[in-house]
């Protein structure tokens, strides 16, 4: 099996905010893993609140490719086993990995990854479309350039209250916001009473990650349900998150990956939490992976090719919340520069 990295510079529609950070370009690495003249194709990328750029990945990646290259003939679930020991310090490196091998390994079975998971795609849940955060007006634009049933809005400023009355003001579509960290106990709560009359959906980690006694008034008094973000990383984390948040929020970079969010979904049910996944903002590359878990899935956040300016990969589509799978096996994505 034969290991290629691409390094590409996804350029945004427009600057990209959120509580903590911004920006207009996002950098990221496309592994491509090659076997019998089938490509496979996983993505990762850079990331500084983790502190990762892509060239860390890759050189980690690098590091491994004899171990790789002879790993061909296992299952997804062996080629991330015999990986994991040695990215325990980079998920995000294991995630394009991992990513990668499934959709080789259905490529080669010539069935879409869904299919081979025999899974029904006939009652996916919608996937919201992201509003950044900046001026109202501004933010007013974006959404009014991209009608959409469902909207997740950034917040996290002194005036999200004002913000989300403005965007109701110019639509029916449901609302999620996301305080990423930025919020306190007190806001969350009063805001939670507030934003429940405006037609929001749930709250999105309104706490810092490890604030567990903020975490615990918050589930107490909140009347909205609060999803976990930063809080759910890794597998362990799912358990943390019981009985302090009613859903979680999982992303593949952060975990490692389809095979450990697999698992993560599947003990989230098993408490009772919501199950969601969400994107960071990347290519079509990544996003078409996330849809295959669609039919486990409460909630989907799979915007991040749609906030690109130019798109680097072909893949599944789109359209007003809904998924359009491509006609291709695998993940069905591929890139086309």
């Amino acid at each position: 099996m034969q290991v290629k990295l691409h390094h590409y510079n996804l350029k945004l529609k427009h600057n990209f905010k959120i509580s903590r950070l911004s920006f207009d370009v996002k950098p990221t690495l496309i592994v491509e893993l090659i076997s019998n003249g089938i490509s496979g194709f996983g993505e990762a990328t850079e990331n500084a609140y983790y502190e990762l750029d892509t060239f860390k990945i890759a050189a980690d990646i690098e590091k491994l490719i004899p171990i790789i290259e002879q790993l061909v003939t296992l299952s997804p679930d062996e080629f991330w086993n015999k990986l994991n020991p040695y990215l325990l310090h980079n998920r995000f490196a294991l995630c394009a990995l991992d990513i990668a091998f499934h959709d080789l390994f259905a490529r080669k079975k010539g069935k879409k990854l869904y299919e081979l998971w025999n899974l029904n795609i006939s009652n996916n849940p919608l996937t919201n479309y992201t509003i950044g955060i900046s001026i109202i007006e501004e933010m007013v634009l974006k959404m009014k350039a991209m009608p959409w049933p469902i909207y997740k809005i950034k917040l996290g400023t002194p005036d999200d209250i004002q913000i989300v009355k403005a965007l109701r003001k110019e639509t029916n579509a449901i609302f999620r916001v996301d305080a990423n960290c930025g919020w306190t106990v007190e806001e969350t709560i009063e805001n939670s009473i507030i934003l429940k009359d405006l037609g929001v959906e749930f709250i999105e980690q309104p706490l810092k990650a490890d604030d567990y006694l903020g975490h615990a008034e918050v589930f107490k008094h909140s009347v909205l349900p609060i999803i976990a973000d930063e809080s759910c990383i890794e597998e362990e984390d799912v358990f943390k998150c019981h009985n302090y948040f009613h859903g979680v929020n999982i992303k593949l970079m952060k975990c490692g990956g389809i095979t450990p969010a697999l698992r993560m979904i599947a003990q989230a049910k098993s408490l009772g939490l919501k199950t969601m996944v969400g994107c960071m903002t990347e290519s079509t590359i990544g996003i078409s992976a996330i849809a295959h878990l669609l039919p486990f899935l409460d909630y989907i956040d799979m915007d991040g090719a749609l906030l690109l300016e130019k798109d680097i990969a072909t893949g599944v589509s789109i359209d007003f919340g809904k998924t359009i799978y491509a006609n291709e096996n695998g993940t069905g994505a591929k890139l086309i520069c």
